[in-house]
């Protein structure tokens, strides 16, 4: 089983590159994230690899990091998701931007990538919101980065404005609030996930 590959980029497809290892031309297929943050062909790359075997075919997944490989694994165990459709998604958002759309149960956001209609969209997020939380570290903030965060909702929403409310920019408050929700849940208390969000911007200085 292939768990990583480091070698020459040989060639760019749409969907795919060539790694050229010891002179042997592995095809492994990606995500357009990935695709798009390769070297040019000559150049040396290391990509981590998810080998999936089928009775008629061997295909390899390639992935920058090995958090991405996680979230591919995990989408595809949503009925509905297949690779295609898995890399649609990685393809689309960020990990950073997927853990918060489904810790928020942002459908129309998971909904954004191609193959994904709206049932679908619900079944990720309402099957995956428990499970994301173990492979998605928190996120911190640096000061004065700009940050693209999916809008959250009812009582995520408010604990955000009193975070914002006590000082905290609404790019740390959003962050801080995502984290607690997707450890503890989106049916924690509202004092509760002001209390708990306090905690992971102290935590985070």
């Amino acid at each position: 089983m292939i768990g990583k590959l480091t070698g020459l980029i040989d060639e760019i497809g749409t969907d795919f590159a060539v790694i050229d290892v010891g002179g042997v031309g592995y095809v492994v297929h990606c995500a357009a994230r990935v695709l798009s943050a390769l070297p040019q062909p000559g150049q040396r790359a290391s990509l981590f690899v998810e080998t999936q075997m089928r009775e008629d075919a061997i295909k390899l997944f390639g992935f920058t990091t090995s958090e991405e490989r996680e979230w591919f694994r995990l989408l595809q165990t949503v009925q509905g998701v297949g690779a295609k459709v898995a890399l649609s998604i990685l393809s689309t958002q960020t990990i950073p931007d997927l853990a918060r759309a489904v810790a928020f149960e942002d459908k129309a956001q998971v909904g954004r990538a191609q193959g994904v209609g709206p049932k679908l969209a619900a079944r990720i997020v309402a099957e995956l919101k428990d499970k994301a939380a173990a492979i998605s570290a928190p996120l911190h903030v640096a000061q004065g980065a700009v940050v693209n965060l999916t809008r959250p909702a009812g009582a995520a929403a408010e604990a955000v404005s009193a975070l914002v409310n006590l000082g905290y920019a609404q790019a740390q408050a959003s962050q801080a609030i995502a984290t607690v929700v997707a450890r503890e849940g989106k049916d924690l208390p509202l004092q509760a996930l002001i209390r708990e969000g306090l905690r992971a911007l102290s935590s985070a200085a």
